[in-house]
């Protein structure tokens, strides 16, 4: 054993190591049932008796030497024959003026005890008669009032006029501490004076489970300091956390007190020892007796300090020899406890309140910037959003966009950030300042991953939107009094829990965490969430009804374009006619320039008519109903040749089908006029004579849409972001690129009206307005160089576009 660690063995120690198994197993210190170990501390004894009729019900085995009555003797008997009916009332009204209305106690939170004096008759050490005097403590517990009867120590009655001075005193110096390692160092040096204990440490936990660091110490000379050493999590486990977050106090007067046990062992009703969670007297774990033990303890005092209701911290004492309390003394430091709880609690709202106006003020310069909701504005550089947390990066994310500040936003988030979003509540900050930890990972797997240590987002909803700010990690150097990894060592009892102090400082660095996220920092963050999805809220609102507009104008523009079309047609033929008759009935009489106009004017008015019967069939596009089926496109494609086959004949272009066209879903009759027009474009735009063999290919290929980010569903395959489209090539003349767009227009074409077989510039737009009538996609390709060998020609363009695929269909 190395010397820093035997000198801290006292000949006791060592002999209560021996004493025990060699193997120390300290999942079983986690799981041992410390409020249920069924005995007190001897040099007290405790009396459990039905609330209802006083009969006693628990006894402990040292009542005889304590209260002068034997356990045997009280068990089953009304415990009014040992204190008298008049003092049992008086057990009962104090246990009524701790809980509420006489309730039973509580299983979670403080609990609540009173304490009175009670006198016993007995006899004296010499056979005298004569009454003893008792400081009682009284609880409620279910059905039991629990008494803990402890001998008057020979100091005299307690003068709360005389002692209240110097707690006084003492609540005056906390009021004046201005931060919370102030108030801690005036608590101890105040605790340390009202007990009288060798050391009082002030000991802060990180997190609800996390170890603990002693942030203040008072101690007496030679006593090495622990003054910022951490201790690990494992010294005190979570059913010692529990029953401290339940109790304000926790004395234990000699750590080789022979315990006396409860008669019975365990009560009849639930098979298990007295519930001693309230006790003032409860026994001591072995471990933690090892433990006070192995540091040199012979006494020690645990004061707890509350925040919320959870355990923030201790107040830890240890004496060099055997120390009891006096109740009065108890209660002292029990009140400076929550009064320090109190003012602690009191710092940290001041601290929090003026970070939070800080924060309020950076959010209102923010919020400016953003009269309508403009995610650029939120996001750009020198907005202040990242800095608004203190944070490396902040993360918008909206649908397929994402917008960030700050640093670029790390690869591996932007997936985790969307699960993320989806699994918490909307509107409900989430936060870590361990990410790597609640993900499972080591801090140099998050590392290698590029996942940062911290993170605080709000989801928007539960398509994954969210607005984020993540954190790096900032690596702690720590000073540990053991090595927190191995809690125990060997000893000369085997292996034992460690001695702990500065002269075996394990020092180590603590990674995979972040600054955490203050409170204030989080309600700062809600309010922008707020304002933000107030703007959002408002877009949608205002979206929505655009859309509104936007279908009305649409359908009148329809309806307006099928009556202008229907209106037109008929003073159009009589127009033609006019002329007809006109040509017929004075043929011989007009001259040749006049009867050339008139030609011209039939030739216009008929090509009129052509334009208003293209017109009124786009129209119709817009308000007549499709007829859903799933069909073959193979079947499709050949009624289309029906109308399409002979002009490809006509122009000598070679149909080339590559491999059977798969099954969609789609209008038949729409989806023929798709095929049809296509095919004529492609004899129409083949290749010039003398330029290799013409041809035009339709087939069915999986692949991306441009432009458009697709999710899996809805027409995207099992490989995710491809869908099935159809496509029609061929190897014509081509479409410059910049003029693709032109073409999906209504009456646009790329030659006069006498070239590439005329034509009103109709068709691809009727192609492009059923194609999305069906939900699906249109556009083009044409490459600027030749194509392979294979396909002979010019560059040719290719025409892709997207229909419903039916689920059963899909790979």
């Amino acid at each position: 054993m190395p010397d820093d660690v035997q000198g801290w063995l006292t000949p006791r120690a060592v002999a209560a190591e021996a004493g025990v198994s060699q193997e120390f197993d300290l999942s079983q210190c986690v799981r041992e049932p410390i409020h249920l170990l069924g005995g007190v501390q001897s040099y007290g004894a405790l009396i459990a008796a039905r609330w209802d009729d006083a009969v006693v019900d628990t006894v402990s085995r040292n009542a005889a030497e304590v209260l002068g009555r034997a356990a045997g003797e009280l068990l089953g008997r009304p415990v009014t024959e040992l204190i008298g009916d008049e003092q049992w009332a008086l057990a009962r009204e104090s246990a009524e003026a701790v809980t509420d209305s006489g309730a039973a106690a509580p299983q979670e939170g403080p609990a609540s005890s009173g304490v009175l004096p009670l006198t016993l008759d007995g006899e004296d050490d010499e056979g005298q008669g004569g009454s003893r005097l008792f400081d009682v403590t009284v609880h409620r517990n279910g059905d039991l009032l629990v008494l803990e009867f402890e001998p008057r120590s020979e100091g005299g009655p307690f003068v709360f006029q005389n002692f209240y001075p110097r707690v006084r005193r003492a609540l005056q110096k906390l009021q004046g501490a201005t931060d919370v390692t102030e108030c801690c160092a005036a608590a101890v040096r105040e605790i340390r004076t009202l007990t009288g204990y060798d050391r009082v440490v002030a000991y802060r936990f990180d997190g609800r489970d996390g170890p603990g660091q002693v942030i203040a110490e008072d101690r007496s000379e030679g006593r090495e300091p622990w003054l910022d050493l951490w201790f690990p999590a494992s010294d005190i486990p979570p059913q010692a956390r529990r029953l401290y977050a339940r109790n304000w106090i926790r004395v234990i007067g000699d750590v080789d007190d022979r315990t006396a046990g409860l008669v019975p062992e365990r009560r009849a009703d639930t098979g298990e020892p007295l519930d001693l969670s309230a006790s003032v007297l409860r026994t001591v774990s072995g471990y933690h007796l090892e433990y006070l033990r192995n540091i040199g303890v012979a006494s020690s005092m645990s004061v707890s300090l509350l925040h919320e209701g959870e355990l923030w911290g201790l107040i830890a004492c240890h004496g060099d020899e055997p120390r009891r309390l006096s109740p009065e003394v108890r209660a002292a430091c029990e009140f400076f406890g929550i009064a320090l709880s109190l003012q602690l609690a009191a710092v940290a709202g001041r601290e929090e309140a003026d970070e939070l106006a800080r924060n309020r003020r950076a959010l209102a310069t923010l919020l400016a910037r953003l009269t309508t909701w403009a995610p650029d504005a939120l996001m750009r550089p020198g907005s202040g959003l990242a800095e608004l947390l203190d944070a490396d990066g902040a993360v918008l994310l909206r649908g397929t966009e994402t917008l960030t500040a700050g640093a670029p936003l790390p690869d591996a988030l932007s997936g985790l950030l969307a699960r993320l979003a989806r699994d918490g509540s909307v509107g409900e900050v989430w936060s870590s300042d361990r990410l790597p930890e609640v993900l499972g990972l080591e801090p140099e797997e998050a590392e290698a991953e590029g996942i940062p240590a911290g993170l605080l987002l709000l989801p928007f909803n539960r398509d994954g939107d969210l607005l984020a700010w993540w954190r790096r990690e900032q690596p702690a150097p720590r000073e540990w009094a053991a090595d927190p990894s191995r809690p125990v060592r060997t000893g000369p009892g085997g292996e034992r829990l460690t001695p702990r102090g500065s002269a075996a400082v394990y020092r180590a660095t603590v990674r995979g965490r972040s600054e955490p996220w203050s409170p204030a920092q989080r309600v700062v963050a809600g309010e922008l969430w707020r304002e933000v999805s107030g703007l959002l809220t408002r877009q949608v609102v205002a979206l929505e009804a655009r859309n509104t507009e936007l279908a009305r104008t649409n359908e009148d523009l329809d309806s307006f374009a099928h009556a202008a079309a229907h209106d037109l047609k008929e003073p159009l033929r009589g127009i033609s006619n006019a002329a007809a008759f006109i040509v017929e009935d004075a043929g011989t009489v007009l001259d040749t320039t006049s009867l050339r106009r008139l030609t011209t004017v039939r030739r216009l008015a008929e090509r009129m008519d052509g334009l208003l019967d293209s017109l009124l069939h786009f129209s119709r596009l817009g308000q007549v109903g499709l007829e859903r089926e799933a069909l073959s496109v193979d079947e499709v494609l050949d009624d289309a040749l029906v109308v399409a086959g002979g002009r490809l004949a006509e122009q000598g272009v070679t149909l080339v089908r590559p491999a059977a066209l798969p099954r969609l879903r789609a209008d038949r009759e729409r989806l023929r006029e798709v095929l049809e027009n296509l095919l004529v474009n492609a004899a129409k735009y083949a290749a010039d004579e003398g330029a290799g063999e013409r041809r035009v290919w339709v087939e069915a290929v999986r692949t991306a849409v441009p432009g458009q980010a697709r999710e899996e569903g809805g027409g995207a395959g099992a490989d995710g972001g491809t869908v099935t489209a159809l496509v029609v090539r061929d190897n014509g003349i081509g479409i410059p690129a910049g003029q693709q767009a032109d073409v999906l227009q209504l009456f646009r074409r790329l030659h006069r009206r006498d070239e590439r077989g005329g034509g009103s510039g109709v068709g691809l737009a009727v192609v492009k307005r059923i194609v999305e009538r069906h939900g699906g996609r249109l556009w083009l390709e044409s490459p600027a160089a030749a194509p392979d060998a294979d396909c002979g020609g010019g560059p040719g363009t290719a025409v892709w576009f997207t229909l419903e695929e039916p689920p059963e269909a899909r790979p």
